[in-house]
């Protein structure tokens, strides 16, 4: 049961994104009563992503395999993203170049500017540590509840003084930011700052979901 009826929530991911990362939340959030769409620029409804699965395997950094082809259920192109309640964005290699596309930036800094829950894992903070300022070049950033604007220009500027984690591997990109660094120590620590939920990965999803089902206010009663 969910005390908000039917919360829309958003998963925009591509190509090589980690399979658990996309398919835990999406399938969490269904399992909780909510509406989840899947997108994925240039790509539609019904079309596959194939993902990469990352384990800790003992070496000096993660293993990857190939993991699931991933449905998606909806377009990116024409997605009127007023009509969801929160963005999720998965890890894994797909944000090394979704942080290069306006479009998905632009995603992040609409459900950002309203002030609408993002959730955020792993590697997926390099899409938000890139999302700069149109006019000068400036990172787009919100402390708390309260949306800080370029002093230059007046544009919305996501991480500037927010707390947040990633994979440690991410940490320079967040650091350069403007966001303040929390070790993911364990590495299945998740944080909270204002409307954002970040993760370091997979393992963190049981408090991962439990800190977006808060803000989305979603509640289970047995």
């Amino acid at each position: 049961m969910t005390d908000l009826e039917m919360a829309k929530i958003k998963v925009s991911g591509d190509d090589y994104m980690e399979d658990y990362e996309v398919m835990v939340p999406f399938q969490s959030l269904q399992a909780l009563e909510c509406h989840v769409d899947a997108v994925c620029p240039k790509k539609g409804a019904g079309d596959t992503c194939p993902t990469a699965i990352h384990d800790f395997e003992g070496d000096q950094t993660y293993s990857e395999k190939p993991g699931h082809d991933f449905t998606l259920t909806e377009s990116f192109e024409g997605l009127d993203a007023s009509s969801y309640d929160a963005l999720v964005i998965p890890g894994g290699r797909a944000p090394e170049y979704l942080a290069l596309d306006e479009k998905v930036i632009a995603l992040v800094k609409e459900f950002m500017e309203v002030g609408k829950p993002v959730a955020s894992i792993c590697h997926g903070q390099q899409i938000l540590s890139a999302a700069v300022c149109d006019y000068c070049g400036l990172l787009w950033a919100f402390n708390g509840d309260n949306l800080r604007l370029c002093a230059d220009c007046c544009l919305w500027i996501v991480l500037q003084g927010k707390k947040c984690t990633a994979y440690p591997a991410v940490k320079l990109n967040v650091v350069l930011s403007g966001a303040m660094w929390l070790e993911p120590e364990p590495i299945d620590r998740c944080f909270t700052d204002g409307n954002l939920v970040t993760g370091a990965a997979w393992p963190g999803h049981p408090e991962f979901i439990s800190q977006l089902m808060v803000l989305l206010g979603v509640q289970v009663s047995f």
